[in-house]
């Protein structure tokens, strides 16, 4: 007895222009090309997941160096003053308080200078 992949292949087609919805034109209509579209998608998705992570780092040290020379400091000379005061805070922290805790910041910022 043969076997018959109908089901399957309606299975695979019908995953496909699931994640195809919305897509312009052929994209979303054809098979083959809704197929490419999905493949680059999901692989854009991937490396965008990698690059939202330097992203946000960057925009961390950003707003970090702002705060930092609101206070009188550079970015490189408040991290090295943190750490030799035995300040152990990341820059996702260090950003929240940068931007929603100014005075606390400041207060960081003045022990790491006294630290130097």
């Amino acid at each position: 007895m043969r076997i018959k992949r109908s089901v399957n292949a309606l299975k695979k087609r019908r995953k496909i222009f699931r994640l195809s919805k919305g897509y312009f034109g052929n994209k979303s209509k054809s098979y083959r090309i809704a197929r490419e579209a999905v493949m680059k998608s999901l692989n854009y998705a991937y490396i965008g997941r990698k690059l939202r992570k330097r992203d946000m780092r960057s925009l961390w040290i950003a707003r970090i160096n702002a705060a930092a020379r609101i206070n009188g400091l550079s970015y490189s000379k408040l991290m090295h003053g943190l750490k030799v005061a035995g300040i152990n805070l990341n820059r996702k922290m260090l950003a929240e308080l940068a931007v929603n805790d100014a005075p606390a910041f400041a207060e960081l910022a003045a022990k790491a200078k006294a630290a130097l």
